[in-house]
């Protein structure tokens, strides 16, 4: 197949500078993919990058490298092989595929033992400048150190634009230990929260409590597994989940809304001795008192970043038809329309903004 020299991409320049242009169609090198991709969703990361977020831009040496084409939610099909890389990942001409959103360096100490998703180098797919481009464009290059996994060509669209991000919420619920016995409470019901909800469900806990400001979203939970939806702006949430509780509070929580509101709200309502799982990026500092961690409740704190060895997890589940993308993907838009889907990606009955590519 021979590929056009230039292609359609968006193009972060910079802050408040995401422009729909031509760029040129990466060539494979050995050991390399070259993948027509068919979509890639908005994260809300890249809406905080858009929006100039100190994580993605502070200090001398910025961590995304413009001009890069964003976006790591994507797929696509191999449309060409570099030398050796058909051996390498098990793959050939027309098999769609996925990259996960880390190319992990392989040499650091992480890489090593095996955590490779903390990776110290920790390149991203859309965030670099000719190491690691993104997925809002018509062609992508996946490196030789990518992790690459297989999709079957039966499932639907949706489903398939969705498995990065649910292979995150997989990874976050793996961390968050869910019990039989558990009251899990949820803060947050966007298109990564929707995703954990699926995988809570699964983990079947005593009661599994959902907290949004969006009814509309609480709706979508309320129908992919919670038993009980809140909005903060509504009722005393704290009050709620104490009530259920005998007075104890929840037994897990996750923090999946990036509002640092929801963080302090999470060390009210967790027992003594709860587990505390932070997923969510940051557009800004949140400061609480930290005596509730330790003198006061004895806190179990875990982090979950991305979603190593969750990929194939997340591709089976929507296989088998135990999760699905139904009521998260909400809007899809050309790459030519970038401009209007960033903004619906921002609008508050939005849920999941891609860009379709076929």
């Amino acid at each position: 197949m021979s590929l056009p020299t230039e292609m359609k991409a968006v193009i972060c320049y910079g802050p408040e500078d995401y422009r729909y242009g031509q760029v040129p169609t990466p060539v494979a090198r050995p050991g390399e993919l070259i993948v027509k991709n068919h979509g890639c969703g908005i994260c809300a990361s890249d809406l905080k990058a858009k929006h100039g977020a100190p994580m993605f831009w502070g200090g001398k040496d910025p961590y995304v490298k413009a001009p890069v084409v964003p976006g790591h939610e994507f797929f696509g099909e191999v449309v060409e092989l570099g030398i050796g890389a058909g051996e390498q990942f098990g793959v050939q001409i027309g098999d769609q595929v996925i990259s996960e959103q880390i190319i992990p360096c392989g040499q650091c100490r992480y890489c090593r033992d095996g955590h490779y998703w903390m990776c110290e180098v920790h390149n991203i797919h859309g965030f670099q400048k000719g190491v690691a481009e993104g997925g809002m464009a018509e062609y992508m290059r996946y490196p030789r150190n990518a992790r690459v996994h297989k999709i079957p060509k039966q499932l639907p669209f949706t489903d398939k634009v969705l498995i990065e991000p649910m292979a995150c919420a997989i990874h976050t619920v793996e961390r968050a230990e869910v019990g039989f016995r558990d009251v899990v409470v949820l803060a947050g019901a966007g298109p990564l929260g929707l995703c954990m909800a699926q995988a809570i469900r699964l983990k079947t806990p005593k009661v599994f409590i959902v907290l949004d400001m969006n009814d509309r979203r609480l709706e979508v939970a309320k129908k992919l597994g919670a038993d009980v939806a809140l909005n903060p702006g509504k009722v005393n949430v704290e009050d709620e989940i104490r009530a259920l509780t005998g007075g104890y509070g929840c037994d897990t929580y996750i923090e999946a809304t990036g509002n640092p509101e929801a963080v302090k709200q999470g060390l009210q309502i967790l027992r003594k001795l709860g587990r505390f799982v932070e997923f969510s990026v940051f557009g800004r500092e949140t400061t609480v008192d930290w005596s509730i961690i330790g003198d006061r409740k004895e806190l179990d704190l875990r982090g979950s970043h991305l979603g190593p060895y969750c990929y194939e997890v997340a591709i089976e589940l929507f296989r088998r038809k135990l999760i699905t993308s139904d009521g998260i993907v909400t809007a899809q838009f050309a790459l030519e329309d970038c401009e209007k889907a960033f903004s619906v990606a921002e609008e508050s009955n939005s849920i999941k903004t891609v860009f379709r590519m076929v």
